[in-house]
C-alpha cells in the first residue's frame, strides 16, 4: 500500500477526515502512528549473542524525523506534505520531546542505539520510563525555575508489551510494566528496542513545581529523572529507581535467554550487559542472585556474570562514581546485601588493598569498584580520559587488571546531527562528494579536495548564514530575543556544571563589556549564546545561570554595548534546541578544565556542522586537534598533567592551586570584582552574586582563574581571524571533513569488535 493511502486510512480511522482536513497535531499523530507501526513490524537482528545496554537515561530527542530517515521515508513524507500545502518542519514541531534524559550521557546512549540498529546488531536499551523528565526550565527574574516536563500523550512512541515483572523491595513488591520504543536501523530492514520500565500506577503531575512525595515509591518511582538527592528520602529514591531498573532488566534478560532456548549456564555465551556509568551497577549482584535462586551455585553464577558484564566509565568526578551506604541497599533490596558482601569478601581476600574494596571502612558500597572487579571490560570514552583512568584515577585497578582496560572514543550519529538537523549542509556535501557519506562517514574526508575551491567555500559560508538567520527567527519567536545574524555566533551549550566553566565565559563577557564602555570597540559584533540546565539542588550552578541572565539583561539595556555584543541564554535547552543552535554556530565553546571532561560529544556535533572549536586540550578535544591540525582549532589553558598536579598540591611550589594568586593579576581582578559592581547588583540578587564572587575568589575549585587570561587572548584571536571569511570557511570545511571519525557507527563497531562480539 502506498504511503499516501496509508496516511489517508490512518486519518480517517483516527479523526474521521482526510489528511488535507487535519490540523498540524493530527497530521503529526498520524505520521507518528505510521512510523511507529512500520518500525515495530521490522524483525530484530539475529545473532548468537545479544547486547543489553543499561542506562539511567536515554536522551532520544524528537523521533519523527529521525525515524522517517531510518525507514527511508523522509523525502517521500516531505513531498507528500508539500502537496498538501504543509511543511514537515511545522508538523515536527507538534511532537513533544521524550523526557527520558538530560545531558551527554543520555544523548550518547541514544546515538548508540541508533548505530547499533543501523549496523544490524542485536542490541536493546534498558532504562526507566520517566514521566516528567529532569524538569522544564523557565527563567523568572533572571533565575532558573523548574516545572515538570510531561511528554506522554494518549498515543505516543511507547508500545505497550503486556510484559511485567515483580520487583522485590524491602517490605513490599512492586510490578515493573514494560513499554518499548522501536529503534529502526537506517539502511536495513531491522529494528531493535528501547525497553522502558514503569510502575503500574504512576502518580499524576505535581501541582506546584517539581516537589513531590519522594517516599511514595509505588507511584512516584518513575516520575522524575535524578530526583533531588539533597535529603535522605531523595537518595533512597535514587537507589529504589536503580534497583527497579536492574531487577526488571535482569529478569527480562533471563526470560529472553530461556525463550531463545539457552540454559542459565550459557548466559555469558549469549548475553552481554553494558553498564553505562555506575547507575545500573546493581545488575551485577541482581543477576547473581537470580541465577543462584534458579539453581546455580554462587561460583557458577559469579563466573557467568563476570564474563557477561562490561562497564563504561564516563567521568572521574567523584559525584558520578556512586557510593551508596550499605544500609540504603539493606532497606531497598535486602536480598542483595549477602551477594554484595560475598563479592566484597572474595575481592578483599584476593586483593587486600583498601583502595580497591567494594565495601569500604564506612560501609559504603563503591559501585565502580564492583563493576571493575566483577566485569570483563572497563572502557574510557576518549584517549586522554582512558589514560587518566589507567594512570591516576583507577590506577590500583589497572595494576590488577590491565587486560580489562580499553578506550572507546565516543561518537555521535550523523544521521541526526547532520542529515536531519542541517539539511542545507547535507545537500551541500551531497553536491560536493555524492551521498555515500550518509552511510559511510569516512567519506567526508573527500571534502578535503575542495580547500582551495573559492566557489565551494563561498557556498559553505552561505549555508552557515542561512542557519544563523533561521536561529535568529526561532529565538525571536520563542523568547523575543533579537540577534544580529551578521555577528559572530559563539555558543556554549551543555549541562551547567562548574567544571564546564560557563563562569569563565562570563568573565570574558565582562571583559568585553568593560572595554566597550571604555571606548575600545571590537572589530566586529559578537553574539554569545548559552543553553544549560542546572540540577535543582546545585546551588552554585544556579548562581552561574543567574550571572549569565544578569549580564544578558545588563547588555540588552545598554545602547552603547548592545550593537557590539549580545548575550542570550536559551530557555529549556534540549535536543530540539541543540538541533537549531549547532548548525548556526561559528565558534564552539569546549572550555572544561583539562582532565575533567571525559570526552564530550557536543564538540563532535559542532565540528560536523562546520563550527570551529575553541577549547582546552581535554576529552575528545585532544583527538579533534590531532585530526584537524593546529590551524583549524583554537586551544588554550593548562594541560591535564599540570591540573592534576595542582590538585595534588605538587605545582607550582607545593601549595597547589590558590585562586587569590590569580585573582590579584591586573587582567583578572576587575573582571571578578564586576560580579559585585553597582551595575550588576542593580539587575541581580546581591546575595547570589556576592556568594559567586566569594567562591570564585577564594575557592574556584575548577580553576577558571587559572586559564581565563589565556582564554580571553585566544578567543580574541579566534574572533579576529573570523574576519578572513574564506580562511574561516576553509577551517569549517576541514572540520566537517575530519568529523567522520566521530561517527557513533565507528564507536559501535569498535565496541562490537573488542567487547561485545555480537557477530
Amino acid at each position: 500500500m502506498q504511503l499516501k493511502e496509508q496516511l489517508f486510512q490512518t486519518t480517517q480511522a483516527r479523526f474521521g477526515c482526510s489528511p488535507d482536513q487535519c490540523d498540524d497535531h493530527q497530521l503529526y499523530e498520524a505520521l507518528m502512528i505510521l512510523a511507529r507501526n512500520m518500525a515495530q513490524d521490522r524483525p530484530a537482528p539475529a545473532g548468537q549473542r545479544k547486547l543489553y545496554y543499561f542506562s539511567a537515561e536515554f536522551l532520544m530527542g524528537k523521533l519523527l524525523s529521525n525515524n522517517l530517515l531510518a525507514l527511508g521515508l523522509h523525502g517521500e513524507v516531505k513531498e507528500l506534505l508539500a502537496d498538501l500545502g504543509r511543511d514537515l518542519g511545522v508538523i515536527e514541531s507538534m511532537e513533544p520531546e521524550p523526557s527520558l534524559g538530560n545531558g551527554g550521557l543520555g544523548r550518547l546512549a541514544a546515538c548508540f542505539l541508533d548505530s547499533i540498529a543501523a549496523l544490524g546488531l542485536p542490541g536493546d536499551g534498558v532504562g526507566l520510563n520517566y514521566h516528567y523528565g529532569l524538569f522544564r526550565q523557565k527563567f523568572n527574574h533572571s533565575r532558573q525555575t523548574e516545572a515538570p516536563d510531561p511528554w506522554i500523550e494518549t498515543d505516543s512512541w511507547l508500545i505497550p508489551t503486556g510484559v511485567s515483572f515483580d520487583i522485590p523491595f524491602g517490605g513490599f513488591d512492586l510490578k515493573a510494566v514494560l513499554y518499548d520504543i522501536a529503534i529502526p536501523g537506517a539502511g536495513n530492514e531491522y529494528a531493535n528496542r528501547l525497553h522502558l520500565f514503569d510502575v503500574a500506577e504512576p502518580a499524576g503531575q505535581p501541582w506546584v513545581g517539581i516537589d513531590f512525595d519522594k517516599r511514595d515509591i509505588a507511584h512516584q518511582l518513575t516520575s522524575f529523572l535524578y530526583p533531588d538527592d539533597s535529603d535522605e528520602a531523595g537518595r533512597l529514591l535514587r537507589v529504589y529507581q536503580q534497583y527497579f531498573m536492574v531487577s526488571a532488566g535482569a529478569q527480562l534478560i533471563l526470560s529472553e535467554l530461556e525463550s531463545r532456548g539457552y540454559g542459565l549456564n550459557a548466559l555469558a555465551d549469549h548475553v552481554v550487559v553494558q553498564i553505562n556509568d555506575t547507575h545500573p551497577s546493581m545488575v551485577i549482584p541482581e543477576l547473581i542472585r537470580l541465577l543462584t535462586d534458579r539453581g546455580l551455585s554462587f561460583d557458577e553464577a559469579f563466573d557467568q556474570v563476570r564474563r557477561t558484564c562490561a562497564y563504561t566509565n564516563h567521568t572521574i568526578l567523584a559525584e558520578a562514581l556512586e557510593k551508596w551506604p550499605l544500609a540504603f541497599i539493606e532497606k531497598v533490596a535486602p536480598q542483595l546485601v549477602p551477594v554484595i558482601q560475598e563479592l566484597d569478601r572474595r575481592m578483599k581476600q584476593a586483593h587486600p588493598d583498601p583502595k580497591v574494596a567494594i565495601v569500604d571502612g564506612q560501609n559504603l558500597v563503591h559501585m565502580a569498584h564492583m563493576d571493575i572487579h566483577c566485569g570483563f571490560s572497563v572502557n574510557g570514552v576518549a584517549a586522554l580520559h582512558t589514560e587518566i583512568l589507567k594512570n591516576s584515577e583507577l590506577k590500583p585497578f589497572y595494576d590488577l587488571y590491565p587486560e580489562k582496560f580499553n578506550n572507546k572514543t565516543n561518537g555521535v550519529t550523523l544521521r541526526r546531527w547532520l542529515e536531519a538537523c542541517d539539511p542545507e549542509l547535507a545537500a551541500f556535501i551531497d553536491d560536493c562528494i555524492g551521498t555515500g557519506w550518509r552511510r559511510d562517514a569516512k567519506q567526508l574526508e573527500k571534502l578535503m579536495d575542495y580547500q582551495k575551491d573559492e566557489a565551494v567555500l563561498d557556498r559553505l559560508l552561505e549555508v552557515k548564514q542561512h542557519n544563523k538567520n533561521e536561529l535568529c527567527r526561532l529565538l525571536w519567536a520563542a523568547q523575543h530575543i533579537e540577534l544580529d545574524p551578521q555577528s559572530v555566533f559563539d555558543i556554549q551549550v551543555k549541562r551547567l556544571h562548574e567544571y564546564k566553566r560557563q563562569q569563565m565565559n562570563a568573565l570574558y563577557i565582562i571583559r568585553k563589556y568593560l572595554e566597550i564602555k571604555g571606548g575600545k570597540l571590537p572589530e566586529r559584533p559578537v553574539t554569545i549564546l548559552f543553553g544549560a540546565k542546572a540540577a535543582p539542588a546545585y546551588i552554585m550552578a544556579k548562581r552561574i545561570i543567574h550571572l549569565i541572565l544578569c549580564l544578558q539583561k545588563l547588555i540588552d539595556n545598554d545602547p552603547q554595548v548592545r550593537p557590539w555584543m549580545r548575550v542570550a541564554m536559551v530557555e529549556n535547552y534540549n535536543v530540539t534546541w541543540a538541533e537549531r543552535l549547532i548548525p548556526a554556530c561559528d565558534i564552539s565553546e569546549q572550555i572544561s578544565l583539562a582532565s575533567k571532561e571525559a570526552s564530550g560529544t557536543g564538540n563532535m556535533k559542532f565540528m560536523a556542522n562546520g563550527a570551529v572549536t575553541l577549547g582546552t586540550l581535554d576529552g575528545a578535544n585532544v583527538e579533534i586537534a590531532q585530526l584537524v591540525g593546529e590551524d583549524n582549532i583554537y586551544t588554550f589553558g593548562q594541560h591535564s598533567d599540570a591540573v592534576i598536579g595542582l590538585y595534588k598540591g605538587s605545582e607550582p611550589d607545593g601549595r597547589g592551586y590558590r585562586p587569590l594568586d590569580y585573582y590579584h593579576r591586573p587582567g583578572v581582578e576587575p573582571l571578578v570584582d564586576f560580579l559585585v559592581s553597582p551595575e550588576l547588583l542593580a539587575v541581580g540578587d546581591p546575595a547570589e552574586l556576592s556568594a559567586l564572587w566569594k567562591d570564585m575568589k577564594y575557592k574556584d575549585w575548577f580553576m577558571a582563574l587559572l586559564d581565563v587570561e589565556d582564554y580571553i587572548e585566544t578567543k580574541d584571536r579566534c574572533i579576529q581571524e573570523y574576519g578572513d571569511q574564506r580562511g574561516w570557511a576553509k577551517k569549517m570545511l576541514v572540520n566537517i571533513a575530519k568529523s567522520g571519525y566521530f561517527s557513533s557507527d565507528r564507536t559501535i563497531e569498535q565496541y562490537n569488535e573488542d567487547i561485545w562480539r555480537l557477530r
